[in-house]
């Protein structure tokens, strides 16, 4: 499985390009802004884009899918309980952050679901707390984690929806049941590396003790 971390957007947001190397088809996950550097990625690695995953519905993570499904056709995924949020980004906070209204969804998941183009195969963790429909995607090795948890850091819980309680459930129930040897590939550069281990945030996140 190809995978490319790309630092993208105004909030150090990162994006994944996650790639099958043998049929070519890939996935985008959160691209949030700098399309075309996305798909410059996508070609070098000759992938092509067949959805655009979206971790939660938060404008700093959506603000780039009406220009990739533009570019790409490729569908968008989102959990069933942040598919309203897509469509519904109040026009200040899309100024703010330079962003387009994103289409709507054209899948939407819920946990436990799987997610696949071409041979990869991602589970859905549904993980709210940071938001109602906030999910992580899961694959032998290594498992994407939006907001939900960071680099020895977690989301924040104090925006419509977030509930602290809630989301520290889902971080010991879904993420920390994980191999310890998890890579931990997370929605922002906000740590003192771009990746953890599920091992190291058991040991080390303050937040989740």
């Amino acid at each position: 499985m190809f995978i490319q971390q790309m630092q993208v957007g105004h909030m150090a947001v990162f994006a994944y390009l996650v790639g099958d190397p043998v049929t070519g088809d890939a996935l985008v996950i959160d691209p949030a802004d700098n399309a075309h550097e996305i798909l410059a990625e996508a070609s070098k690695n000759k992938l092509r884009i067949n959805y655009i995953v979206n971790t939660h519905g938060h404008v700093d993570h959506i603000g780039g899918n009406a220009q990739m499904k533009k570019l790409t056709g490729a569908k968008i995924i989102i959990h069933e309980d942040d598919a309203f949020m897509l469509t519904s980004t109040p026009a200040s906070m899309l100024r703010m952050f330079g962003a387009a209204q994103s289409p709507p969804a054209d899948l939407l998941v819920s946990d436990g679901q799987i997610i696949s183009t071409g041979n990869i195969e991602l589970k859905v963790l549904h993980t709210p707390g940071h938001s109602p429909g906030g999910m992580c995607l899961y694959a032998p090795g290594c498992v994407f984690t939006g907001d939900t948890l960071f680099v020895e850091a977690v989301g924040r819980t104090d925006l419509p929806g977030g509930s602290w309680q809630t989301m520290y459930q889902a971080i010991k129930t879904k993420l920390f049941t994980l191999p310890d040897d998890t890579k931990v590939l997370p929605g922002h550069n906000y740590g003192r590396t771009p990746t953890s281990t599920i091992g190291h945030e058991k040991l080390h996140n303050p937040s989740v003790r």
